[in-house]
């Protein structure tokens, strides 16, 4: 980046931000809006309300007042932020796989039993069960361009189960517990009715065991790849036999497949070797493909609707799935994503609203800084016009979590990895 186009990002971000006056009732409430959004994207090492507030010299209570209580649609703000990014990904270049959607999910590491959705479950960010929260994403890559568009916390049972637990966290009694897979299809519904079309969606065995997830996608003709689990079940014909995946197209058949090398923009290219064969699942025609890495034996398996595909675009989408995660550890440092401390289900939501807003802003900018076209170009680059977030915080302890989905290591090739097995109907 050039001084000129660092200068001009001040002004650019103002601009943006005005963009999303109309969710505002009150000049006041877009203001603490701005500041707030401004301290997600400043340097403070911790993005939850207090720092902000007193880096900007505003009321700590102020600030935390506009997150909880105060009257604004963070809902139409969310909408506005995907109807942009619609835009943006209409306006990139041509990509040979097209518009691709991320489903996954990240966590939390959380003390105590206040925050909503906090519980002891499975998290990414620490690799193991514990205590902390998780939420839903749909992320979208198409070329260099990627960007998180959408955000729910899941509720577990638990929770849902304990209305007045769930009052006393100001969660409304219309949410409820629902599988993650649910939660992923009413986002990329919601996604579509704001404009963002997939070419493909991609997501892991969490999802991929989720039968009547993958039934509905092929129902509204969503091409995805999903990984799927070793005793995922498949049938060779319509009413067939049940056979486990590994069982139906065992990892031999990938040693002895066809050859491909993927490349990867931050690590070394892999290559890996692949073989696929058709099958059905609860009526429904797919393809099952299994894959093994020639450098770690590691062996996976996915399930494509799109039985037509070359075997090659299979496996370039169902990799582009790693994209999410360096997205995640993106919007974690880069805007606070997870660094929600308080107690109350609507800032919880209004919080990564605000944080995938402030990452959208983030990923338009920096694509658009890779020389599609040069900043400063319409009154941008005047520097001193919008209020800096001041920096005089002193950084609070320091947070020892570990980046999201930290999952499996590499084995030697000599020791073929085992793959999961999870229940198939699990998140049905």
């Amino acid at each position: 980046m050039t001084d000129s186009e660092i200068a001009a990002i001040g002004s650019e971000f103002g601009r943006y931000l005005r963009r999303y006056r109309t969710c505002f009732g009150q000049d006041r409430t877009a203001a603490h809006f701005d500041t707030y959004c401004r301290g997600l994207l400043s340097d403070l090492p911790r993005k939850s309300v207090e720092p902000v507030a007193l880096a900007s010299g505003t009321a700590v209570r102020t600030l935390q007042e506009f997150l909880t209580t105060a009257a604004w649609d963070h809902e139409s703000a969310r909408d506005v932020l995907q109807r942009h990014l619609a835009g943006v990904l209409t306006n990139l270049p041509t990509d040979p796989l097209g518009t691709v959607g991320v489903i996954d999910e990240t966590s939390c590491l959380k003390k105590g039993d206040r925050t909503p959705g906090v519980q002891r479950q499975y998290l990414g960010c620490a690799g193991k069960v514990d205590n902390g929260i998780v939420t839903v994403h749909v992320g979208v890559a198409k070329g260099q361009f990627q960007a998180l568009l959408d955000a729910d916390l899941y509720l577990p049972k638990s929770w849902a189960e304990d209305r007045d637990r769930c009052r006393a966290a100001g969660i409304p009694d219309d949410v409820r517990h629902v599988p993650k897979w649910r939660i992923a299809l009413d986002q990329v519904l919601r996604l579509d009715g704001n404009g963002v079309r997939f070419d493909w969606l991609v997501f892991d065995e969490g999802y991929g065991a989720a039968v009547p997830f993958l039934t509905v996608l092929t129902l509204i003709r969503q091409k995805f790849v999903a990984e799927v689990p070793v005793n995922f079940s498949v049938r060779a014909t319509n009413g067939g036999k049940p056979r486990r995946a590994d069982t139906a197209l065992a990892a031999d058949a990938a040693r002895q497949g066809r050859r491909f090398r993927l490349t990867r923009r931050t690590v070394q290219p892999q290559v890996w070797r692949a073989a696929g064969k058709a099958v059905w699942v609860r009526g429904k025609a797919y393809r099952l493909v299994v894959a093994i890495n020639e450098s770690t034996a590691e062996v996976k398996y996915f399930v494509t609707n799109a039985t037509a595909e070359p075997l090659s675009r299979v496996l370039a989408v169902a990799f582009r799935r790693a994209t999410i995660e360096h997205s995640f550890r993106a919007a974690k440092s880069e805007a606070g994503l997870m660094h929600y401390e308080g107690r109350q289900y609507t800032g919880l939501i209004r919080h990564l609203i605000l944080a995938l807003l402030v990452m959208g802003f983030v990923s338009a900018h920096t694509d658009r800084l890779r020389g599609k076209k040069p900043a400063g170009d319409d009154g941008a680059g005047v520097p001193g016009t919008e209020r800096e977030v001041r920096r005089t915080v002193p950084p609070p302890a320091r947070d020892t979590a570990a980046p999201a989905h930290g999952r499996g290591h590499p084995v030697p090739p000599t020791a073929e990895r085992a793959g999961r097995q999870v229940p198939q109907e699990a998140a049905a």
